[in-house]
């Protein structure tokens, strides 16, 4: 489990970024796969979920995840509200409950953690190029801000993802980028007439734009396989038919 240099100073928090070791989960999944939605035996995905939940607080609920659709929609979860065992389509979970851990799957995507000091506020972000596209960064401190926050008041760590140089990508994605805002140029770098897009730069750039300053980027590579993380990209050199998932939770104690 690795932690943020500038959320493990707040003692009220808890928070983790899980690669794929310390689990259950065998074969292309080893070891702590906690995707539901991957081709997994639940029973040992369920296990991986107790055994991350336990890591940051063996008192606290179960983990609560989404049914991620690379959106920008975020799914608000108030103190008093009741969670109710149905799935929530979005990309982003935002709660003031305690006790409650939230939490996002990756697998070379973006995992954003956010939190507000003063408000006591938490947000899990699942951040791909389509969610980075549509704005969803924008979306989540934007509703933060009308429930109290002040972006002097915000702290947010953008977690292991894939990096620039393994990020290969086709001529229509830059053009899209490109017809978006010519400033955007700057997160590509061309190769031997190949693109490779800066995720993790592009996604610093939207969390800068909304005046979050107090960033923390813990820079890992998903995609290279030392670094002990599921990569969908990765699976998909290598032939695999599936993959597994990374966890990152934040809950407030």
């Amino acid at each position: 489990m690795i932690k943020s240099k500038i959320l493990k100073k707040f003692k009220d928090i808890s928070h983790g970024f899980f690669n794929k070791k310390g689990g259950k989960s065998l074969g292309i999944y080893h070891s702590l796969n906690c995707g539901p939605g991957s081709k997994d035996k639940i029973s040992n995905v369920r296990k991986n979920l107790k055994i991350v939940k336990n890591k940051i607080s063996k008192k606290s609920k179960s983990v609560l995840l989404l049914n991620q659709i690379h959106s920008n929609k975020y799914i608000f979860i108030d103190k008093s509200e009741k969670i109710k065992k149905k799935k929530f389509k979005a990309d982003a979970l935002i709660t003031n409950q305690k006790k409650l851990p939230i939490g996002v799957l990756t697998a070379d995507c973006a995992p954003i953690l956010v939190y507000d000091n003063i408000s006591k506020i938490i947000a899990a972000i699942h951040v791909g190029w389509k969610g980075a596209y549509k704005n969803i960064i924008s979306k989540v401190i934007s509703f933060m801000i009308k429930k109290g926050s002040k972006q002097k008041n915000i702290f947010a760590v953008i977690g292991p993802s894939i990096s620039q140089k393994s990020y290969e990508v086709k001529i229509d994605f830059f053009k899209k980028f490109m017809k978006k805002t010519k400033k955007n140029k700057k997160f590509f770098e061309k190769r031997k007439n190949k693109f490779y897009f800066d995720l993790p730069r592009y996604v610093k750039s939207q969390l800068k734009f909304n005046k979050i300053t107090k960033i923390d980027h813990i820079n890992i590579n998903t995609f290279d396989n030392k670094n002990n993380f599921f990569s969908a990209r990765r699976a998909l050199k290598l032939k695999h038919d599936d993959y597994g998932r990374n966890i990152s939770i934040i809950m407030i104690n």
